[in-house]
């Protein structure tokens, strides 16, 4: 995949020399911020009966953006697109689904997923005070619980039968529906593949 756009010229061969726009500058405090993943909204297992629960790797996610530096600027409308892009990623662990990967890379690229989605939107991180050795924060270790052998080997099983599946039809979201509502194409085909699936 290609960058974005042509590298940029050196700054000493600039005609104009305008000033650099500032750097927003992160601190990590391990603070828990936004809201739990909702209960109750991935509906029920016709098999079971029971609620369908977040996917663990979903739910370690989730909890790695909830203590993020890149939290502390989150509106309220923030915390709702990352609950949308949380079914999304969780379509794509608890079902195999790994065409949803592309379009949660690039949601998540919109909130400084990785090095270069910061420097793209002039985040820089900087670390916080070194912690006393013994000290864990709450999330990391309420994950690791969560992410046990038993539920990875089932995720190895999902890739390898991934490997194996017959190619998946998805289905498009009637127009006018979400997209009048400020959703871009790809994600009303998403959510409308993650309804068609269940």
């Amino acid at each position: 995949m290609g960058g974005r756009g042509p590298a940029p010229k050196d700054p000493t061969k600039r005609r104009r020399r305008n000033a650099a726009e500032p750097e927003t500058v992160l601190t990590p405090d391990d603070e828990l911020r936004g809201p739990e993943l909702p209960e109750g909204v991935l509906g029920v297992d016709e098999d079971s009966g029971q609620v369908v629960e977040w996917h663990p790797r979903t739910v370690a996610w989730w909890d790695s953006w909830r203590s993020s530096p890149q939290a502390q600027t989150f509106v309220a409308t923030d915390w709702d697109f990352l609950i949308h892009t949380a079914l999304m990623h969780h379509t794509m662990w608890a079902k195999g689904r790994w065409e949803f990967a592309s379009e949660v890379r690039l949601r998540a690229a919109k909130f400084g997923a990785t090095p270069e989605d910061r420097a793209r939107l002039k985040l820089e991180g900087r670390r916080a005070s070194p912690s006393p050795s013994g000290a864990r924060t709450a999330p990391r270790e309420r994950n690791r619980h969560r992410l046990s052998s038993r539920s990875t080997d089932r995720i190895g099983d999902r890739c390898r039968a991934l490997l194996c599946a017959p190619p998946v039809t998805t289905v498009t979201a009637p127009s006018g529906g979400l997209r009048s509502h400020g959703w871009s194409t790809s994600s009303c085909t998403a959510l409308a593949t993650f309804r068609a699936c269940r």
